[in-house]
């Protein structure tokens, strides 16, 4: 259903503003949480955290429809934006689901150390594989990112001249990109993982929260 209602909301062209970027926003993110329910064992699991997730996001899109909403005028840097969207979407996709995997991992690993699993915690992946998804997603989330910052530059070059505007956008973005990167040399060098981990993850996906929709 958000497939076919992103289709028909972006036919005439790429439309601006809030309940579209959170439309194409759930889209994605269930296109990568397909992939990962039929590749990786367990990791249809992560739908007990992800799919309500998705639902408040959809009702948001609801709320927010048709507000402060325009169509996205052709340029002669067409080609760059539309890689730049692109990217930037996969990314928030992607970190999304690196998000849900690490709150998985935290929840997993107190219910552990407390020992007292909830319902909860029993429909969630392993901590093992939480942690493998949560560590994958963030290396491909970190490769798309770079495209989507070196496109957002060529975007920036083409408007104005410059390669950077530091507006919030920018800022929020770039500091993203540092404590993904951060947290992936750490993670490799020093085996950083667990709720430690988790908490920069979802730190990072705040802040991309801050730079994308917002």
């Amino acid at each position: 259903w958000p497939l076919v209602w992103v289709f028909v909301q972006f036919a005439p062209g790429w439309r601006t503003g809030l309940a579209p970027a959170l439309w194409v926003t759930i889209t994605a993110t269930l296109a990568i949480f397909v992939v990962l329910a039929a590749t990786v064992g367990d990791g249809w699991r992560l739908g007990t955290v992800l799919l309500p997730y998705l639902v408040i996001l959809g009702l948001a899109a609801t709320i927010w429809q048709n507000r402060s909403e325009q169509l996205l005028a052709p340029s002669a840097s067409a080609a760059w934006i539309q890689l730049h969207i692109a990217s930037s979407l996969l990314t928030y996709a992607i970190l999304t689901v690196a998000a849900v995997a690490g709150l998985a991992a935290f929840l997993r690993e107190r219910s552990l150390k407390t020992k007292q699993p909830s319902n909860l915690t029993e429909r969630l992946p392993s901590l093992a594989v939480a942690e493998r998804l949560e560590l994958s997603l963030l290396a491909v989330c970190a490769v798309v990112m770079a495209f989507g910052l070196l496109s957002g530059m060529a975007v920036q070059y083409f408007a104005t001249g410059t390669l950077l505007e530091f507006d919030h956008k920018t800022l929020f973005s770039l500091i993203t990109f540092a404590v993904i990167s951060l947290l992936l040399v750490v993670r490799y060098r020093r085996g950083l993982r667990g709720r430690r981990a988790a908490r920069l993850v979802l730190l990072a996906y705040l802040l991309l929260t801050l730079a994308y929709p917002g």
